[in-house]
């Protein structure tokens, strides 16, 4: 499946950006979809993950309550909604998806978005 993510942008803390995550190709649903951050000079992080339905989310303890990761498989498209973010959020945010289960681990992905740089200003 191919991805391309969108939505990123400059916010200040507190404020509040959507991803998306556009899928062609091989059937969306029949992958797990994910997002990963990385910030400058760090590793690739997990944020969030879905299951092929969207009936179970997994989230990183830094985003729990903040973000909620969904998915529209007529749509091909999966979102991350970012809440009330913090300067600490500040990275490059990428797509993900998997036909097999799930994992925190970034290299059990095959399929990648290109990127889309979040800013966020104290």
């Amino acid at each position: 499946v191919q991805l391309q993510a969108s939505g990123g942008g400059s916010v200040q803390a507190g404020g509040s950006l959507r991803l998306s995550c556009a899928a062609s190709g091989r059937a969306f649903g029949a992958n797990i979809m994910a997002w990963f951050r990385q910030a400058p000079g760090k590793e690739r992080d997990f944020v969030a993950g879905i299951a092929r339905s969207g009936g179970i989310r997994f989230y990183a303890d830094s985003v729990r309550g903040r973000f909620t990761i969904s998915r529209d498989n007529v749509k091909n498209t999966g979102y991350l909604q970012m809440n009330s973010l913090k300067p600490e959020d500040t990275a490059v945010y990428y797509c993900a998806a998997t036909p097999r289960t799930w994992s925190r681990q970034s290299d059990e992905y095959d399929s990648w978005g290109q990127g889309t740089q979040v800013t966020v200003s104290s």
